[in-house]
């Protein structure tokens, strides 16, 4: 992780962690790093999440930006998938999302794409935190009329919705799914996409007031949508995060269908039409032990990678696939975008249900699942790095990995998103490996809390 950027951009406290003065310079530095010195006015475009402190964020990136020359062109409440698209369509030459993806309201972030729709690389990320924090580069200010304008975009909701159902060769009429919009993005335009492909909304969590944003609801509270799925006797539930890029499902039982689920009935499917590039997924290390035997099961290959989407288009653009994701829900249809779509997700995942004309819950029969659990410790910022060092906590986790055996795996990590560090353990005995993640995770506490 960088000084400012994590696994997902700059993210913080909003007003307090993520100031507006940091806003500011951060758009000024991004302007100077991704537009070319000749281009007298580039067009970046902004879009938000339904986060209170969104609109003052987007009032200070916009002056950055315009102060530097550029020309703004605000999309208002929209899901980051939609500004990674938007990017190409309008011929931008950056984006900005501000949102801070499935934290509570309190937080927001940045996440900056660049003209050709993907996450910036490590390295335009350290030029941009050298001129926020170094002065590496001092910006340039014009005046008069060589000041940077600011426009809205009228149509960014219907772009974005037709490019979804282009990618989807199968209605969903007849169908019947409940749509958990994390009173977030998704809350302008999940029903209008859904009713379109023919399918019965029920809507929950679409009412968003600022502060309710991922608020027991969304793809990190799916209790909600299990209930009122199994309760309805809807065919399927699908649920996101605040800025939408991610999905977790619920089948026609009630029960959850997370994102190795999904990838695993998703890559079937490409594979038996023929369209899973070089018969690979790319996943991480997070990813079940369970998608990996599906994946010797299916004569797939799996490619593993650091937690992070990011991590996981890095893998799929250097080597050629077109097919990954994460276990949260954030998974990559490379051949229609450039980054996770959660919105994406769900209209193909639905879409193969409906085509073949089968349950939700007889697909996920695909896989098995290990048992798996993930105990999250609050650590403070000189404990995230000293967990790289800390030799009772090395001691810990060598002394689980000598426990589990062949017969499961041990992870720590830091949150690249959160001041966490996650201890995930998988195993064939859920009691056992639940005592040794919360025996690692009282560690783990006592030396980096």
């Amino acid at each position: 992780m960088g000084r400012l950027f994590g696994t997902d951009g700059v993210r913080g406290i909003a007003n307090s962690e993520l100031t507006c003065e940091m806003a500011m310079n951060i758009g000024r530095a991004a302007a100077m790093v991704l537009t070319d010195n000749n281009h007298r006015h580039p067009k970046i475009l902004i879009g938000k999440d339904t986060r209170l402190s969104s609109d003052m964020l987007e009032s200070a990136l916009t002056a950055g930006l315009c102060s530097v020359g550029a020309n703004v062109v605000q999309l208002g409440v929209i899901p980051t998938p939609a500004v990674a698209f938007l990017v190409g369509k309008y011929k931008a030459d950056a984006g900005v999302m501000l949102t801070a993806s499935h934290n509570p309201c309190e937080f927001n972030g940045i996440k900056i794409f660049s003209g050709d729709g993907y996450k910036l690389p490590d390295a335009l990320e350290e030029q941009i935190e050298a001129i926020v924090l170094d002065h590496a580069q001092k910006p340039v200010c014009p005046v008069g009329g060589d000041v940077g304008s600011v426009t809205r975009a009228e149509n960014t909701v219907r772009d974005y919705i037709d490019h979804i159902k282009s990618t989807v060769p199968f209605s969903l009429d007849g169908m019947r799914i409940g749509i958990d919009c994390a009173n977030g993005a998704a809350s302008r335009t999940a029903e209008k996409l859904f009713t379109e492909l023919g399918a019965e909304c029920h809507m929950l969590a679409d009412a968003p007031d600022g502060v309710n944003v991922n608020e027991n609801c969304g793809s990190t509270h799916m209790e909600n949508l299990m209930s009122f799925v199994r309760e309805n006797h809807l065919d399927a539930g699908v649920a996101f995060d605040g800025d939408a890029d991610r999905c977790l499902a619920v089948d026609d039982k009630g029960q959850l269908v997370d994102g190795d689920f999904v990838m695993a009935i998703c890559a079937a499917d490409l594979k038996s039409r023929g369209k899973l590039s070089k018969s690979t997924v790319v996943g991480t290390i997070m990813t079940n032990m369970g998608f990996n035997r599906f994946c010797d099961d299916n004569g797939i290959k799996f490619a593993a990678t650091k937690v992070g989407d990011r991590y996981v288009l890095e893998e799929m653009l250097l080597e050629g696939y077109n097919f990954g994701g994460e276990q949260s829900g954030h998974v990559i249809f490379l051949d229609f975008a450039t980054t996770g779509d959660g919105e994406m997700t769900a209209a193909q995942l639905l879409s193969i249900v409906h085509r073949r004309g089968a349950k939700l819950s007889s697909l996920a029969t695909l896989m098995t699942r290990y048992p798996q659990i993930i105990v999250n410790v609050e650590v403070s910022p000189e404990g995230k790095l000293r967990f790289y060092t800390d030799d009772k906590v090395k001691e810990a986790i060598e002394k689980a990995k000598q426990q589990l055996g062949t017969s499961g795996r041990i992870i720590v990590r830091p949150s690249g998103t959160e001041p966490l560090l996650r201890v995930m353990i998988e195993g064939e005995d859920p009691e056992f490996i639940s005592v040794l993640a919360n025996s690692v995770a009282d560690v783990v506490r006592d030396r980096l809390a």
